[in-house]
């Protein structure tokens, strides 16, 4: 069983902040909701840290007021918070580094292969909202007039590339999709879902799952540090840039401006590194009905 949520008329910043978590606000009509979508920041306790080029924390620190100027409701970021073995140093320079954002509006997180989901919880438990009861691993639901998002835990151990639901997360998403109304629903996840042996190792039965709940619109994730669109069975799959740096000099670093709707999202890349000539794009997507 899900543990209350909260759901607010348009996830507004205010609404958001004084609502205290099992307090359900009457719905408004939907509009339009704008989300920062972040992943891969693999920040480090040393803001020296460097790899192929890339500070991951001078890369943070950059978006940081990019974020702000948009004016999104929230963010998210998808996996890989912390730099290698998530280390609790490397969660409060995560925090120091993330403060202005999180002093003006909620920042939701999904856990990857390189975090460590005791130390996240020690640093950000008590700021994440809507965490479900599933143990051992951080479940996490969003919910706003326009749509939810279902934040999924994809981590194994920290520092082992490949990453897996598990039994206990796969039976209460399969639960929370069969009770839940059918308010449009994103989920978000760290691994690709691929057959690679470094991707999410249980995609089959996680696509058993969703497939027949048209509820779900789109799975989005990272872990690849790619920045790529595709569709299965109607579902869309986005994979996000990653923020902390690119594994190779094709693709983009940097984040997505989304507006998502009941019928529908715009994407826009706000790339700041690597190969930058998408920077500025739109892709807008229907969901399926």
């Amino acid at each position: 069983m899900s543990m209350p949520l909260l759901t607010v008329p348009t996830l507004t910043r205010r609404a958001f902040a004084l609502a205290p978590l099992g307090v359900t606000l009457l719905r408004a009509a939907a509009k339009p909701m704008r989300w920062a979508l972040l992943s891969d920041t693999h920040i480090p306790a040393d803001p020296a840290n460097e790899y192929r080029g890339f500070r991951p924390a001078g890369n943070l620190k950059k978006i940081v007021p990019e974020v702000l100027a948009s004016k999104p409701e929230g963010a998210l970021i998808c996996g890989d918070l912390a730099r290698l073995e998530g280390l609790a140093p490397d969660y409060e320079a995560l925090k120091s580094l993330l403060q202005p954002v999180l002093e003006k509006m909620p920042v939701a997180m999904a856990l990857g292969n390189h975090d460590d989901r005791k130390n996240f919880l020690g640093a950000f438990g008590a700021q994440q909202q809507g965490v479900q009861p599933v143990s051992g691993k951080h479940v996490a639901i969003v919910e706003a007039a326009a749509l939810r998002m279902v934040l999924l835990d994809s981590l194994i151990q920290p520092n082992s590339t490949p990453g897996l639901l598990g039994k206990a997360q796969r039976a209460w998403l399969a639960g929370y999709l069969q009770s839940s109304s059918d308010l449009p629903t994103l989920l978000f996840v760290h691994h690709t879902l691929d057959d690679s042996d470094g991707a999410l190792l249980d995609v089959p039965r996680l696509f058993d799952i969703v497939r027949p709940h048209r509820k779900v619109k789109a799975i989005l994730y990272g872990h690849s540090h790619r920045y790529h669109y595709d569709t299965l069975d109607g579902i869309h799959l986005i994979n996000l840039p990653a923020v902390g740096y690119n594994f190779n000099d094709r693709e983009p670093v940097g984040w997505v401006d989304s507006l998502l709707t009941e019928k529908g999202g715009q994407f826009t890349l706000r790339a700041f590194g690597g190969h930058r000539e998408q920077d500025g794009q739109t892709v807008s997507l229907r969901w399926r009905s």
